[in-house]
This record gives structure tokens, sequence and C-alpha cells, in this order.
């Protein structure tokens, strides 16, 4: 169903609630017979992947890669959403910034990213508050306050 990997040389304590937390994601939005990963990177590796895909030269927080949305990459038996890379070293300095805990920047980031794998997007306003709302809803009724 998911993976979660920590492609950096750091331990990350959140991962075994992270992975409790996204099973309650998959869980409420109904994600049935689908694959999805959760990439945890350094900032130098998504500096290079916002770069070379998105043609950002800047360090950001998550990137999501919407397999769906490629034509090319049809399975009838299984869904492949795509993948999550989040900058863990950005997760943690936010979660300072916003003072809030770093689980809680982890799973708003991870949210966040299942959320575009499922379609959503925050290009306009509209769907902006659509998006973030159903965000802090899945966060907060999970227990993951501010």
């Amino acid at each position: 169903m998911f993976e979660i990997i920590n492609n950096t040389n750091k331990e990350i304590k959140e991962l075994d609630y992270l992975n409790d937390y996204i099973k309650f994601v998959v869980a409420k939005e109904h994600i049935e017979n689908a694959i999805f990963n959760i990439i945890f990177v350094s900032n130098k590796e998504i500096h290079k992947i916002n770069k070379k895909y998105r043609h950002t030269d800047r360090v950001t927080d998550v990137i999501s890669f919407a397999l769906e949305d490629n034509n090319e990459i049809i399975n009838d038996e299984i869904r492949v959403l795509g993948d999550i890379y989040i900058a863990i070293d950005v997760a943690y300095k936010q979660a300072l910034e916003y003072n809030h805990s770093r689980l809680r920047e982890v799973c708003f980031l991870a949210t966040h990213g299942i959320l575009h794998l499922l379609g959503y997007d925050h290009m306009i306003e509209k769907d902006e508050k659509r998006m973030f709302s159903h965000q802090e809803e899945l966060l907060r009724e999970y227990g993951i306050n501010r």
C-alpha cells in the first residue's frame, strides 16, 4: 500500500507515529488497491529534484509526483498514486517557525503530499481553502493539533 523511506543519514523519530497516521489517512480517504511512497530526503536532494522537475532553483519542503496524472502509466489492477518527497531539515525548521511539534509538521507535509496525489491542488484560492481545510480536518481528527 505505502512505504515510508528515509533516504537521509538522520534518525527520524517521527516515522513510527507517521506510519500509523498515514494508515488512518488511507482509511479516511478510502484509498484502496493503491501504492505510494513517502521519501525523506536532504535539502540538497530536494533542491536537485525541484530544479530538475519543477525548474525551480531552490529548496522546498515537500514535492509530490502524482503518477495517475501520467496517462502513460496505466495499471488496471492497482492504482500507482506516486511519490512524496519531504525535506526533513526544512520540516524541522518550519516546525520551529510555526511554533508546533516536529511530528505535526511531518504529518502535515505528508498529508499535503497525499492530497496532491489524490488530485487536490491549491493554485486558486477556492481550491486552496478546500485542500488546506481538509488537511487540518484530518490532522485534528487524529489528534494532531497546533
